[in-house]
């Protein structure tokens, strides 16, 4: 058993899997209202713009929910089926499960979010609202690369919860600490610091955050960096470097790697000890 056929076996699990067709049902939903709302606001083509950061912003907090919930769930699905117990009786490394584990859902993601946007395009063309291409791809690219991190954190919590109830309440707890109150505690914590502290400090929690870091990159692609103010975007000038788009792809496969090894580490160690 290698990882393609894991692969194999997670995405025949997510086709099938109810919780896959209600986000399915949900973002298509979802992405129906961002198509009229860009509609209104007759944003340009391939910029940023106020809409394009409200867009963003929007599938800021729909996306990491969704992986955290569908990763999380698959792998804490198996503890409370007993196929947990019985693919650790198996000549099967921890790596080539978690891994393929990965790949299947990411698929899934993928085929959800691609599924949505298609969806939108369509309906989009009948109803004189399409949204335009390089808005699209944009959008497109930046759900894929939320989903790509916050994927490895779904399997991270996954591998330590017990059970759905811990991976909901530990999926819900980290997304409201990294999307919602994560602004409020910048401001509440770093507003007392000097200048000189205060740069170092924000770039620091800006790389552990990933949404944040995500969002900021893109945005700053987009040659939106303004919306930030001058002395914030000075601060994490790191991602309108010439070597911007290097760090942030270094960025995204630190943190994966970081996550998945360590949940990798973690479920050898039970097996060592039962």
């Amino acid at each position: 058993m290698n990882i393609i056929t894991i692969a194999r076996k997670e995405i025949k699990l997510g086709f099938r899997n109810p919780w896959s067709y209600t986000f399915l049902i949900t973002f298509s939903l979802f992405s129906l209202a961002l198509l009229f709302i860009h509609a209104d606001a007759q944003a340009g083509i391939g910029k940023y713009t106020t809409m394009t950061g409200t867009m963003m912003n929007l599938l800021l907090y729909f996306l990491p929910l969704m992986t955290l919930m569908l990763g999380s769930f698959s792998v804490t699905t198996e503890k409370e089926d007993g196929n947990w117990q019985l693919l650790l009786s198996y000549p099967l490394s921890s790596s080539h499960w978690l891994i393929g584990k990965y790949i299947g859902i990411y698929i899934v993601i993928t085929a959800i979010v691609s599924f949505g946007f298609g969806l939108a395009g369509i309906v989009g063309m009948f109803f004189g609202a399409k949204l335009p291409s390089g808005t699209g791809l944009f959008l497109l690219t930046f759900s894929l690369l939320l989903s790509f991190i916050f994927l490895a954190l779904a399997i991270f919590i996954g591998t330590v919860s017990k059970n759905r109830w811990q991976a909901l309440t530990a999926s819900v707890s980290i997304w409201i600490f990294l999307v919602l109150a994560w602004p409020i505690m910048m401001i509440s914590t770093l507003s007392s610091l000097n200048y000189q502290v205060l740069k170092s400090t924000i770039e620091i929690v800006t790389l552990l955050n990933p949404a944040e870091f995500t969002r900021i990159y893109m945005i700053i692609k987009l040659g939106g960096g303004a919306v930030f103010g001058p002395e914030y975007i000075h601060w994490v000038g790191w991602a309108g470097s010439s070597l911007g788009t290097a760090y942030f792809i270094v960025l995204c496969i630190v943190w994966v790697y970081f996550l998945m090894t360590t949940a990798i580490y973690i479920i050898e160690r039970g097996r060592r000890h039962g």
